[in-house]
């Protein structure tokens, strides 16, 4: 379950509302792949970003978050790349 979202954009494409900001096809399969995540290829993240996980969206894009007592916490649709 996500139980907090890092900035307003992710939580605007995981309610539905939408995004100026993310281009319209990442924000559709980021809101396929937030629902059902353990399929898509889990990755423990290092260097900067140790401590944090990610779900892969494309080769350029991913959903990086924390895990705080079970649930994600810092949701964040970002481009990884």
């Amino acid at each position: 379950m996500i139980e907090d979202f890092k900035d307003k954009e992710t939580e605007r494409v995981w309610s539905g509302i939408g995004s100026r900001r993310l281009p319209a096809d990442i924000q559709q399969v980021a809101r396929r792949k937030l629902r059902i995540p353990p399929a898509n290829r889990l990755e423990a993240l290092k260097g900067a970003r140790k401590g944090q996980y990610s779900i892969r969206i494309n080769d350029q894009w991913r959903i990086c978050f924390v895990w705080r007592e079970g649930n994600a916490a810092n949701v964040e649709i970002v481009d990884y790349h």
